[in-house]
């Protein structure tokens, strides 16, 4: 048996039978998931992953042809604790006849005294249907479960890239739907096509959009490098354990931290999306001990939630009491170690102003994940001094600035308003 991890291209479309000859079925034929094969056979980098391709009956495969089908081998795939990387790039059917998922058809189904579909012994498909007899048939049809949204489920050490079909789109509608998926599916990259104007682009959980192009290729290629190295980043997983948020206006959140973020707040820089917004911010009160942001939560409401309380022995260990930090918890522990004297730490999505007054420098984000220790390290190699504070800006993602927490709240005010948009965001389109 292989000792290798794998990846995994699930590709092509499914259905849902009816009746003899008949189906629901979501038109795909796996020419995205051989080209990914074939990319990654012809990249160095992956020679050390065994690949499996994985093609529904519709693509040319044996076996796959029904959701559960997928979902089944999705279960398998998160069975094996070599499974590292999953394209998931099967056309699922969103929505299946109502007896399929549970849903009894009966009488009260029937309305204007047309015939149903349903006429048989519950759970069993109805025979060829009389087209004779009817042109009129009634079909109830429920949403199916989201397959992709169960695969990191219990297995968060699963990299998982996911695919997103629009249809005449413009690009922001395609970025926000995207994003949608990302979001709801804990996806760490979604590629996003548009069948009609041929547009593709990535979009990654920092909300940024990357590789905005109509040459198909070049997406993939693109999709498969960001893929390497952001399925090579290192996490630490945070364990919520019994506790209460600490108050936004406690006396352990610095006024200096709590001006500057306010001003943030003012300025809309904190835009929510499906009810919660990104960025972090952070303050350390001890080698051990910090309040951070609250992950999943609208800062525009810091006085209702507040902030969480963390403690760590290392870079392994994070208990947080009552809620899960930011995922950014982990580069603020870094930049507090790699930097001493700075204890306090502000993340927004802004860019740059186009007459920015401070020589800020700038540090890629493509390859790196937020919340990785990689961008930990990216973020703190980057910091350059500025007066009392320092900063960097990552690229298309948003600045990251540090301070003490005795400095004067104008000081990093009067930065930010030199330096940064806070109307506008980084690396995608505006999602207000």
């Amino acid at each position: 048996m292989s000792k290798n991890k794998k990846i995994y291209v699930i590709g092509g479309g499914t259905l849902a039978h009816i009746s003899n000859h008949f189906a629901i079925t979501a038109p795909a034929y796996g020419t995205t998931a051989r080209a990914l094969i074939k990319i990654m056979a012809e990249d160095s980098r992956f020679k050390v992953f065994d690949k499996e391709l994985h093609l529904t009956k519709m693509a040319g495969g044996d076996k796959l042809e029904t959701n559960d089908d997928i979902r089944n081998l999705v279960t398998e795939i998160k069975a094996n604790p070599m499974a590292k990387i999953v394209f998931f790039n099967a056309a699922i059917v969103d929505y299946i006849p109502a007896f399929l998922n549970g849903y009894e058809a009966g009488a009260e189904n029937m309305e204007h005294g047309l015939p149903h579909l349903f006429t048989t012994e519950f759970g069993k498909h109805v025979g060829r249907l009389e087209t004779s007899k009817t042109s009129i048939v009634e079909l109830n049809l429920v949403p199916d479960e989201k397959i992709i949204a169960t695969i990191r489920q219990g297995r968060k050490d699963i990299f998982l890239v996911g695919f997103k079909s629009t249809c005449g789109d413009d690009e922001k509608t395609m970025y926000l739907k995207g994003l949608n998926l990302l979001k709801k599916g804990s996806v760490n990259l979604v590629l996003v096509n548009d069948t009609k104007n041929h547009t593709n682009m990535i979009v990654t959980p920092e909300e940024a959009a990357y590789h905005v192009t109509t040459d198909r290729d070049l997406a993939l290629r693109q999709l498969v490098d960001i893929a390497w190295y952001r399925s090579h980043l290192t996490f630490t997983q945070s364990t919520v354990i019994e506790g209460k948020p600490i108050s936004w206006n406690s006396d352990l959140v610095p006024n200096s931290l709590r001006e500057a973020v306010n001003h943030c707040i003012n300025g809309k820089a904190y835009k929510p999306f499906n009810g919660s917004t990104v960025g972090h911010f952070a303050v350390k009160l001890s080698d051990t001990e910090f309040l951070t942001s609250i992950r999943k939560s609208d800062f525009n409401k810091l006085d209702e939630i507040g902030l969480v309380k963390v403690i760590t022995d290392g870079p392994d260990t994070v208990l947080a009491y009552g809620a899960k930090p930011s995922v950014g918890g982990q580069s603020q522990r870094i930049v507090f170690k790699d930097h001493p004297g700075f204890d306090a730490i502000l993340h927004f999505h802004s860019p740059l102003k186009a007459n920015h007054r401070d020589s800020i420098p700038v540090v890629s984000q493509r390859e790196v994940e937020c919340g990785s220790h990689q961008c930990g390290k990216n973020t703190s190699n980057g910091l350059k001094q500025f007066g009392n504070l320092k900063c960097v800006m990552l690229d298309s993602h948003g600045p990251n600035i540090v301070f003490n927490k005795d400095i004067d709240p104008k000081e990093v005010i009067d930065f930010i308003e030199a330096n940064f948009d806070l109307a506008e965001k980084t690396g995608g389109y505006n999602i207000t």
